[in-house]
């Protein structure tokens, strides 16, 4: 077989090359070392070309989970809220992706130098700069960053600005994540295994996020919703007044959640394995095997452990077994997220441990959310906060001094259990991995605390309660997602009554602000407000569209005029003036559709064909009624 160097001339072999180099003088010992030097050299080329693909592929394995994770959201929240909750996960995603080039891995890795002095934070490579031969190991770490910023997209959902989705993940990949990245997993952190004198003589040995990636975005999540609030209607009756049994807002599609769950379990291979950030050297795809199987077994005993365990809870309590595929589905996201940090340095029959007490740990944290009236619209804070913290436990526990001894080398600290089988109670790997949590959590607490209470002083973190009440897919999208979706006629004639008049105190105060600069104007007349439905016409067009035929493209019976504006005079309020009709329920045929406080309004609600006709009554009945949805 004929081993080439490279170049373009398939007779320039190896041996050819070096007896060319040697000349005829030289002796075969010196024929024989050029040899050997230059196949290492090619060998040594083929193994990095290797381990850069193999980062690669495990960056766009793991980047696939903003896929698992935007189908299971969409799952969760009702129909009313799918797009925009789609978007919310897309705007996490590229909220990362800029936050984590402009200064993210600088903050985490910039500058890191072996036996260098520890740092709290990174200081060199911003915007990339320099790093022209590392940017597979950048793409690997954004997928870890975006990974932590998604975690906050669902649990806020359903009532959250679109603002506020952008500026946390900016915040959360560009300062926040960076920090907990380099004190753990770089050379120069000060929780790092892989410093020259790490603490405690073991460092933190978190091998793929359990703690930095999922306690930190869980945790986030959680000081996130306790600022928020909850939704509408899920700790509280229709007048805001507590209810003794909270109400569970179930998620418009199973079969979402079920195929987010699959996608997640599949990418999160890229997420563990490909942790061991190269693959071409014996010992190291030994490792990634080691983290590959740990995987897949915490993942399904955590699914059996929740399911079965909140089945034997809800028979204790209702007499009755239920199976419950929710509980199933984030019981197996627990396992997942446990196993992350332990993946590579525990026995195969520890990772089915793990997995059993995650599941449980699910299951147990859900309800407790819930007691304590936080409202987690996709339950990701029992999963990642709460699975993650039990995740660094593990590790302490379970952890094996041979796997240890092929992931990081060493293996004098080993998991508590082991301790035992050596006569001693050593204790340091579990003691270093709680140390670092306790740093975890504080570093987040005094950061995203006072972030998210600025997002709402400044009023750009909570919708507007009509907005929630008649679906973000309509307040900000203009329409909803799914084809034939109808609102409530009394909330939709709300929320454009509130946006009508919005418009027009926002047109007084440009019209009275251009006439005070005026010299000329004596007196500045108020501009008149807009007709009634404008903001409608111009802020719903996809109402038109959507409602103009039926499923088989089919036109329908609706008039062509549906989904514009239309106004005419109507008849009188109650205190005689006279009142404007309004036709701008986007799906509606207006019989009375009367601006004037004291009157209800009818709508006759044309279907599409073979759907039906119907009588909606709005019921307006005075101010208050508006003023109860603030």
């Amino acid at each position: 077989m004929t081993i080439h160097s490279g170049g373009d001339d398939p007779t320039n072999s190896v041996y050819k090359t070096c007896v060319a180099a040697v000349g005829q003088n030289g002796t075969a010992d010196e024929t024989l070392e050029c040899i050997t030097t230059m196949l290492q050299a090619e060998t040594s080329d083929v193994a990095k070309g290797l381990d850069v693909f193999f980062l690669i592929w495990a960056a766009a394995l793991m980047f696939f989970m903003q896929a698992g994770f935007a189908v299971l959201c969409a799952g969760c929240v009702r129909r009313k809220n799918a797009q925009n909750t789609m978007l919310k996960n897309l705007l996490d995603a590229c909220g990362a992706a800029l936050g984590f080039w402009s200064v993210g891995y600088a903050f985490a890795y910039g500058g890191s130098e072996f036996g260098g002095p520890t740092t709290f934070i990174g200081g060199d490579n911003f915007f990339m700069m320099g790093m022209e031969g590392e940017y597979a190991s950048w793409l690997y770490q954004f997928a870890f960053a975006a990974t932590s910023a998604t975690i906050v997209a669902g649990t806020l959902a359903e009532r959250c600005q679109m603002a506020a989705y952008l500026c946390y993940s900016l915040m959360l990949t560009g300062f926040v994540y960076p920090v907990v990245v380099h004190a753990v997993w770089s050379v120069n952190g000060f929780l790092s295994p892989s410093s020259a004198d790490p603490l405690w003589g073991t460092g933190v040995i978190d091998f793929a996020g359990s703690g930095v990636v999922h306690v930190t975005g869980g945790f986030t999540a959680l000081i996130a919703t306790k600022i928020l609030g909850a939704r509408k209607g899920r700790f509280e009756d229709d007048r805001g007044n507590p209810v003794d049994y909270p109400k569970k807002i179930k998620g418009h599609s199973v079969s979402l959640q079920v195929l987010g769950t699959f996608i997640l379990w599949f990418a999160w291979y890229g997420f563990n394995a490909g942790s061991t950030n190269q693959i071409s050297s014996e010992l190291m795809s030994v490792v990634a095997s080691t983290a590959a199987v740990s995987t897949t077994l915490a993942a399904a005993s955590g699914c059996i452990s929740s399911l079965f365990g909140v089945a034997v809870l809800a028979e204790r309590r209702t007499g009755e077994i239920v199976f419950d595929i929710s509980a199933a589905l984030n019981g197996c996201l627990a396992g997942l997220v446990s196993i992350t940090g332990a993946c590579a340095v525990v026995e195969p029959w520890a990772a089915v441990v793990v997995g059993l007490v995650a599941g449980v740990v699910y299951a147990c944290s859900s309800e407790l959310l819930v007691k304590m009236r936080i409202d987690d619209a996709v339950d990701a804070i029992p999963v990642h906060l709460f699975g993650g913290l039990w995740g660094m436990i593990a590790v302490g526990l379970f952890a094996s001094p041979g796997k240890l001894r092929n992931a990081y080398g060493r293996s004098e600290h080993v998991g508590w259990f082991y301790s035992w089988g050596r006569g001693s109670a050593d204790a340091a790997l579990l003691g270093v991995n709680v140390v670092g949590l306790l740093f975890i959590l504080g570093w987040v607490l005094c950061t995203m605390l006072p972030f998210f209470f600025a997002l709402g002083y400044l009023g750009w973190f909570r919708s507007d309660p009509l907005e929630e009440i008649v679906g973000l897919d309509i307040s900000y999208h203009g329409g909803s997602a799914y084809h034939g979706d109808t609102v409530n006629a009394e909330h939709l004639r709300a929320f454009m009554l509130r946006k009508s008049r919005r418009r027009s105190d926002e047109s007084d105060q440009s019209h009275l602000h251009s006439n005070s600069n005026s010299s000329n104007a004596a007196a500045a007349a108020p501009s008149p407000s807009p007709a009634p439905g404008t903001a409608t016409q111009q802020r719903y067009p996809a109402y038109a569209s959507q409602q103009a035929g039926n499923d088989n493209g089919e036109s329908s019976s609706i008039p062509a005029t549906v989904g514009t504006t239309t106004t005419a005079e109507g008849g009188a309020g109650a205190d005689g003036s006279s009142c404007a009709v309004d036709a701008t329920v986007p799906w509606a045929i207006p019989e009375k559709s009367v601006l004037c406080p004291g009157e209800p309004h009818t709508y006759q609600q044309q279907h599409r064909p073979g759907v039906g006709v119907g009588v909606v009554e709005a019921g307006f009945e005075d101010e208050a009624k508006l003023a109860s949805y603030e």
